[in-house]
């Protein structure tokens, strides 16, 4: 029993169709579409079964038999037909086409199940066995018909994964097509055929059963890329012009006599290098990749390739090639071709040449402001097409192109760039490689780029325009430190000027004089020599200092002038490494900011605290004080002072900055109409040496009053 293929092959189609009808039956019953297949698996599942039946036992009879054959095309044509409902339901098909292929079918079944009901009940033989056949590869006909009216319009099913029900059903009806067509060439049914028929639809059953999952859940949803196509067709192509090169050499060989050897492997090289040349063209490649488009592709452009290629080539923050000319690539390749230029707008509006790309370009390459051109892209964003413009000058309402771009032989397109709405710059695109026909897809994509390229200009632009400003700071900056230390020295030569007619027969006065002279060339000694090494100051620059004698010295100077600092306290020798000129100098500023801000009843007390290897000293006034957001935002910011034009505002950023070199730190609390206190933080030069030392947290409030106390 078992021997006979025919009982295993539709027997196992029996049992798939089965259990595909009772997954469907019990949880996938919800559309047409599911019933429909419910049906379809159902009525397969009983003609296999008849099969097997009539195999095993002769039974039953041929005309159940047939019934049942016309029966499980019928359900499989009415399962495309719930396709094509919903189909028509998204409007992609018309009323027309549905009627007519409804109609067709109708007929051709009812004409079918009609003449072999009369034949059963009259026992007439009205039709002939061929006929019959004949009936049978219509109806197979039929079936593949309307899987291409599906399959054609797969786009509107791709989510639901309508592909898989049409690459199923159209290999049943193709298969029972072949069938037919071969009994009615030879008269009869083959053996191969028909024993190979149950193992066929049984090997279908999983498409059926991957539509009825994907369909609540995730489609798979396959597709070939534009690049897999031309790939694999460029692979097909080489395939067979091997094939032919072979058959080819074959002959020359054969046909060459004494020469043929030769001849052959001269045939063999000319042929591959030929080869070789056309697979490396770039014309090829263009026309290859325009014919897939326009034949195996809804939309001329694979959008995600598209994207993914231009982020990477405005991901590169390289300058090789400019950015320019990258752009200028960039948009040439987008209707292939490799020629083009960019125009970008200048300081003076006008716009100028940027990048070239292959192309000539004239000796005037400057596009005025005023130009017609520059107007017309400003009210219209629009992409000139020039041998359009060439054959209708009237469709762009007589457009004057400037001669930069007339002059170009090669000119094709020419692209707006815009910023926002404002016109940025201007890209000229040779002609392509292969034919191009231009249509909204193209200017669409183009327009994107161009808006996405031109932002990217802009910016670069606008980087570039603030280097140069850094740049002009850094100048600026040097130059206001600089007139900060001389107006220092100025006010001290002046106040030195000045008393010199009362004191100019005091020895003291004069002792005075030279040491400020001598203090004064020695600081503009040690500022040119900044100036002309800028770098900062190494470790090796610096030196052991007593601090203790430094604020003594600092506060020496600075009593000339109200109120005048007062040192609190009997401080140890405390000593630091750094330059003592600059570090003179930050806290000199200190002081002097200290008693600018306080009037001349006020108080400034200046203070030494040793703590964790570090010294503090705090310098506090009963000035006008500051707000907390002042000391936040301003205080410390180049070129913010509270001193009106009479300040530069960098004492505090320049005290700061040298003292962070140090390794210490400053830090401020102040309360408007109270005072301030500086905290300066630096760090001992032998943090192992035993100094009295005071436990202290960080500078609060608690320290200013501590401080006002002493005073007191």
């Amino acid at each position: 029993m078992f021997r006979d293929l025919s009982v295993i092959s539709h027997g196992a189609a029996a049992a798939v169709f089965a259990v595909l009808a009772v997954l469907v039956a019990t949880r996938y019953l919800r559309r047409d579409i599911d019933r429909a297949l419910f049906l379809a698996a159902t009525v397969t599942t009983l003609w296999a079964s008849v099969m097997v039946a009539q195999s095993l036992w002769g039974q039953p009879g041929f005309f159940i038999r047939y019934l049942l054959e016309l029966l499980r095309d019928t359900a499989w044509i009415l399962l495309l037909f719930a396709m094509l409902r919903d189909g028509f339901r998204q409007g992609r098909f018309t009323s027309q086409v549905k009627m007519v292929l409804g109609a067709s079918t109708a007929i051709l079944i009812v004409t079918l199940l009609a003449l072999g009901t009369l034949e059963f009940a009259l026992e007439i033989d009205l039709v002939s066995g061929k006929t019959k056949v004949i009936g049978q590869i219509a109806l197979s006909l039929l079936g593949l018909s309307l899987v291409e009216q599906i399959w054609r319009n797969s786009p509107a099913f791709g989510r639901s994964s309508m592909k898989y029900l049409c690459i199923g059903i159209a290999t049943l009806f193709a298969f029972d097509f072949f069938m037919y067509a071969d009994a009615l060439l030879f008269g009869q049914v083959a053996d191969s055929f028909w024993n190979a028929r149950g193992f066929v639809n049984a090997a279908l059953m999983p498409l059926f059963a991957i539509n009825v999952i994907n369909t609540r859940k995730q489609p798979v949803d396959f597709r070939l890329s534009r690049s897999a196509v031309f790939h694999a067709g460029t692979l097909i192509f080489a395939g067979g012009y091997l094939l032919l090169l072979a058959v080819g050499g074959y002959y020359v060989r054969a046909l060459g006599g004494e020469w043929g050897e030769a001849l052959q492997v001269l045939f063999i090289t000319v042929c591959l290098a030929f080869l070789l040349t056309l697979l490396l063209s770039r014309r090829i490649r263009g026309r290859l990749m325009v014919f897939i488009s326009q034949n195996f592709f809804d939309y001329k452009y694979d959008y995600r390739e598209e994207w993914l290629k231009l982020t990477k080539e405005l991901a590169d923050l390289s300058h090789e090639p400019p950015l320019p000319e990258r752009v200028a690539r960039i948009l040439a390749g987008l209707v292939e071709s490799n020629a083009g230029a960019l125009w970008i707008k200048g300081e003076q509006k006008d716009f100028h040449l940027q990048a070239s790309v292959n192309i000539a370009t004239s000796r005037y390459t400057i596009i005025d402001e005023h130009s017609d051109l520059v107007s017309f892209f400003r009210e219209k964003e629009w992409i000139i097409d020039l041998n359009e413009y060439r054959e209708d000058p009237l469709s762009y309402n007589l457009l004057e192109i400037p001669d930069a771009i007339t002059n170009t032989p090669e000119a094709w397109l020419i692209i707006p760039l815009y910023l926002d709405k404002e016109l940025y710059g201007i890209a000229m695109v040779g002609e392509p490689y292969a034919k191009v026909e231009l249509n909204w897809e193209n200017f669409d994509l183009i327009k994107v780029v161009a808006r996405q390229t031109c932002n990217l200009i802009a910016q670069n632009d606008a980087q570039n325009r603030l280097s140069r400003a850094m740049q002009f700071e850094a100048v600026s900056k040097a130059s206001a430190f600089m007139v900060h230390d001389l107006k220092t020295l100025i006010a001290q030569l002046s106040l030195l000027v000045k008393n010199a007619p009362r004191h100019r027969n005091n020895p003291a006065f004069i002792d005075d004089m030279i040491a400020t002279t001598d203090h004064a060339v020695r600081k503009m000694a040690n500022l040119v020599d900044h100036i002309r090494k800028p770098s900062s100051e190494t470790a090796e620059q610096r030196a052991a200092i007593n601090l203790t004698e430094l604020v003594r010295a600092l506060i020496e100077d600075n009593s000339r002038r109200s109120p005048a600092p007062i040192l609190l306290g009997e401080p140890p020798e405390i000593s630091v490494c750094a330059d003592k000129e600059q570090l003179r100098s930050v806290l000199g500023h200190l002081i002097n900011n200290a008693q600018d801000a306080t009037p001349p009843a006020g108080e400034i007390t200046l203070n030494l605290k040793t703590a964790r290897g570090s010294v503090v000293l705090f310098i506090q006034d009963t000035g006008s004080g500051m707000t907390e957001d002042f000391i936040s935002t301003r205080l410390f910011k180049p070129f913010e002072s509270t001193k009106g034009l009479t300040g530069m505002g960098i004492g505090a950023y320049q005290a700061r900055e040298y003292i962070q070199e140090l390794g210490g730190s400053i830090d401020v609390t102040s309360e408007p109409g109270l005072g301030s206190c500086f905290s300066v933080r630096i760090p001992l030069a032998n943090p192992g040496t035993k100094v009295p030392e005071t436990v202290f947290p960080k500078t609060s409030e608690t320290d200013i009053d501590e401080h006002k106390r002493a005073v007191n």
